[in-house]
């Protein structure tokens, strides 16, 4: 899985400040489709998804007779460490929004 690198400019920054000073939410702001958390978001699944298709076809491919050993556990690796990855965020997001809830106000 390769994980999408989030490059912040100054321009875009100057701007997403300027939307959200004006009342305007960041990600409708923009005009580009697929901009903002959640498309980043869908990305990183659907590239997650994509990992563990990799690596279930290369398993089928060496009980078939005709895959590498070596790609087998190349990609069933990589599925598992995508896997990894993507419960670490989900855990750290649960805390973050438990940790949130009990803010007292």
């Amino acid at each position: 899985m390769s994980i999408p690198t989030l490059t912040i400019t100054p321009g875009a920054a100057a701007s997403a400040y300027q939307s959200v000073a004006g009342g305007t939410a960041v990600g409708t702001a923009q005009s580009g489709a697929g901009s903002g958390f959640g498309a980043m978001l869908q990305r990183a699944l659907d590239g997650a998804v994509s990992t563990g298709h990799a690596a279930d076809a290369q398993a089928l491919d060496a009980i078939g007779g005709s895959g590498n050993l070596t790609d087998v556990v190349t990609a069933v690796s990589k599925a598992e460490l995508t896997l990894q990855t993507a419960v670490t965020i989900r855990d750290r997001m649960v805390q973050a929004y438990q940790d949130i809830m009990h803010m007292a106000i």
